[in-house]
């Protein structure tokens, strides 16, 4: 929450803190099924990752192809990332991970596996870990709403966020070699799935926590945007941002539950509640989109229809917008539109991606939640609660 609150962005952290719980615990138990030694890698790995202070991305989603079909059943092998290659020394891996946020910040990356696997498709479930500039990947970076406003002349107040924002890049692998001691996962189909349901868990958690700074942000910016305006007092506007509130707090108290409701796992790690998790996300893929909706209306028109930088800094328009776009006498007309466009940026521009589509789909579109939901939703139980209460045998 605190990154969120201090960047207004999505700061690319959270995926490989996630990815490197769900990898600890997953290869201890992989080892001890199979006789493997992937957690002594990893183990290895994150000591050094540690000592030298590394940035590390998580990057498990592939981009899927036919989405009707498994990993080995698609007409372009590549569809799904997998192994080309054995050697004595290590693997070559060939595929492509996308929606990567962090990578161009990071030292490493951490692959998983995106689905749960089966017999034959063996080659794809790898995990493993590699310099984010190995021989052999390529880095094709996303567009942003609004992006181009960055390369202006005048982007101080019309970027919006002039520090601080996200990237999201396509990664693609072509035959990079991994060597046999940063791979953590390799054709144990079986083991797939629980890697991918434990880091979608701790991930949809950790949405609790980010998207909520970056509500704050968005509700502080709300807040002056009605003072700059003189409409602070009126009913309506302290009524929508007491809902902006008790929406981003509901998130925050999601987080914190299943935070607090993990359970330790054979390897020693904790691992957060699941169901809570997926309340946690299921919540957010809906309640940032409200809170942006609150935004826009009480920021007004004025937040998309304000003239540009430019024609502020231009002495022929300067004095015209200066007087046109005043409000109250204790606001700068400069420091209302800076307002205004940090509002647009957090629902329109680039932070838009992170806080509102990401919030959607990151750490798994909804239904991916309401799937889990249902998995642990212990009807049965509930339903022994109710004719124990009635009386039924």
């Amino acid at each position: 929450r605190l990154l969120g609150q201090k960047t207004a962005a999505c700061f690319q952290r959270c995926v490989g803190l996630d990815a490197s719980n769900a990898v600890f615990s997953t290869t201890f138990e992989t080892d001890e099924a199979c006789g493997t030694k992937y957690h002594e890698n990893f183990v290895k790995f994150w000591t050094d990752v540690q000592e030298n202070d590394w940035a590390v991305d998580g990057a498990m989603t592939d981009v899927k192809g036919d989405r009707s079909k498994s990993p080995s059943q698609q007409a372009d092998p590549d569809l799904f990332l997998h192994v080309v290659e054995r050697t004595p020394d290590g693997v070559y891996v060939t595929g492509a991970k996308a929606h990567q946020t962090g990578y161009l910040n990071s030292h490493y990356v951490l692959v998983m596996p995106t689905i749960s696997m089966r017999p034959g498709d063996e080659d794809y479930a790898i995990s493993f870990a590699c310099p984010t500039d190995a021989e052999g990947i390529t880095l094709i970076l996303g567009r942003q709403s609004c992006d181009t406003r960055k390369t202006e002349k005048y982007n101080d107040i019309d970027v919006g966020n002039k520090v601080y924002g996200g990237h999201e890049v396509l990664v693609i692998f072509d035959r990079v070699f991994i060597p046999n001691n940063m791979i953590f996962l390799n054709s144990e189909v079986q083991f797939a799935g629980m890697m991918v349901e434990r880091f979608a868990g701790y991930h949809r958690q950790s949405y609790g926590g980010c998207k909520v700074g970056v509500g704050d942000v968005l509700i502080g910016a709300t807040a002056l945007a009605g003072e700059m305006a003189g409409s602070a007092k009126a009913s309506h506007v302290k009524d929508k941002l007491i809902e902006m509130t008790h929406l981003n707090e509901t998130l925050y108290c999601c987080g914190i539950a299943c935070s607090s409701q993990g359970s330790k796992t054979k390897s020693g790690n904790y691992l957060i509640d699941l169901l809570l998790a997926n309340v946690c996300k299921q919540n957010v893929t809906r309640f940032p989109y409200e809170i942006a909706r609150l935004a826009q209306d009480l920021a007004g028109g004025i937040m998309v229809t304000q003239p540009s930088e430019a024609d502020y800094r231009n002495p022929a328009t300067h004095d015209y917008i200066e007087k046109y776009l005043k409000g109250v006498d204790s606001a700068a007309t400069e420091d209302r539109m800076r307002v205004l466009r940090l509002i647009e940026n957090m629902t329109m521009g680039t932070a838009a991606v992170g806080y509102l589509p990401e919030s959607m789909h990151g750490a798994g579109s909804p239904q991916a939640q309401r799937i889990m939901i249902a998995r642990q939703s212990n009807l049965e139980m509930k339903k022994q609660l109710a004719k124990d209460i009635a009386r039924i045998k």
